[in-house]
């Protein structure tokens, strides 16, 4: 198969399970994975976890150790969504503070998991060392910079939409990658946008 074709698989693939894992959620998880939203309104975490498990599958199909990564770095942002739920701190600046006095907060977790699991992934996408170190801090970097964004709805969604489209007139494994990204967000930003539910650390 064409590598366009494949690029149109990845994505409705990681959409369509986005979209189950969506309702499976909202039949099933607990009170814990709600929270109010810039607005004052009650809404759900779900898209978070449905968006990374469908861009996980997405990714492992490409190469099994990106699937992987993303899990690693959704398991990070899971903790940080429940643990540090009553945490009133925010930014790395506050996170990093905390380290320095020797607490180790839900937000640093975040931080270096997600961190070492852009590395990873770097390294799984790249031959030459420093071809792999900078694709591991573009990815990173990229993670975090979502969810920076993410403080109003379709926002974190629409940057992920935005910043995959240039990988996928891409060669090579990373156009599928962006492809199975892209198409976890596309599936659930209309509930985003809706404010029905929001990504969370989880999926941002």
């Amino acid at each position: 198969m064409r590598q366009g074709g494949r690029m149109i698989l990845r994505a409705a693939l990681s959409a369509a399970l986005a979209r189950t894992a969506l309702t499976g959620l909202r039949h099933r998880a607990p009170d814990r994975w709600r929270r109010v939203n810039h607005a004052g309104k009650s809404v759900d975490l779900h898209t978070g976890p449905a968006s990374t498990l469908a861009a996980a599958v997405g990714a492992g199909l490409v190469r099994p150790g990106l699937g992987a990564a993303v899990l690693a770095a959704g398991a990070c942002g899971a903790y940080d969504d429940i643990v540090g739920a009553g945490d009133p701190r925010r930014g790395f600046r506050a996170h990093l503070s905390a380290l320095r006095h020797g607490e180790v907060t839900s937000g640093a977790v975040k931080l270096f998991g997600v961190g070492a699991a852009g590395l990873v992934a770097g390294a799984l996408l790249k031959e030459k060392p420093v071809d792999r170190l900078l694709a591991g801090v573009v990815v990173a970097g990229t993670a975090h910079f979502v969810n920076l964004v993410d403080v109003r709805p379709g926002r974190a969604a629409g940057a992920v939409l935005a910043l995959g489209a240039p990988g996928v007139l891409r060669r090579g494994p990373a156009r599928e990658l962006s492809a199975a990204t892209m198409g976890a967000a596309a599936a659930v930003l209309p509930d985003d946008l809706a404010e029905r539910s929001m990504l969370g650390d989880t999926g941002a």
